[in-house]
């Protein structure tokens, strides 16, 4: 009796390039989107630990949909390893001044903390307008809600 073979994508495949529109978006249902189409989970070829997902270009970040309250209490942390080195950052300021690693820090939390997940957050391209350097690239826009 003979049985079917396992199909496994060997990564590397043809990757689509997605334009995602931030404009009043809530940052955690934008991360969720971002996250599937770089792991590649809408595709019927989808395996885990396989780079079988898309380039993702994001424009206008600086125009989220968060509220006013959000925007005081959250606050961004990183450290210099070296003693009071702790620099805290509030999402206001990060906003104003850094748009795109509020949508990077938010995606990189959905995604695994690994080789893989070092490779798929390359493919993330986020820009604070509406301009961005990659339509030779062709991007499909996201027709999601």
């Amino acid at each position: 009796m003979a049985t079917d073979k396992t199909f496994v994508p060997k990564g590397h495949q043809e990757s689509n390039w997605i334009l995602v529109d931030a404009q009043d978006h809530g940052i955690g249902r934008l991360a969720t989107v971002i996250t599937a189409y770089l792991l590649g989970k809408h595709k019927p070829t989808y395996t885990p630990g396989v780079e079988v997902g898309d380039f993702v270009v994001v424009i206008n970040a600086r125009k989220l949909g968060i509220t006013n309250k959000r925007m005081d209490e959250k606050n961004y942390y990183r450290h210099s390893n070296y003693p009071g080195g702790l620099t805290t950052v509030n999402l206001r300021d990060q906003m104003k001044n850094r748009p795109d690693r509020v949508i990077r820090a938010a995606v990189w939390g959905m995604l695994p903390h690994n080789k893989l997940g070092r490779r798929l957050i390359q493919k993330l391209k986020i820009y604070a307008g509406e301009e961005h350097p990659h339509t030779a690239q062709d991007p499909q826009p996201y027709e999601g809600a």
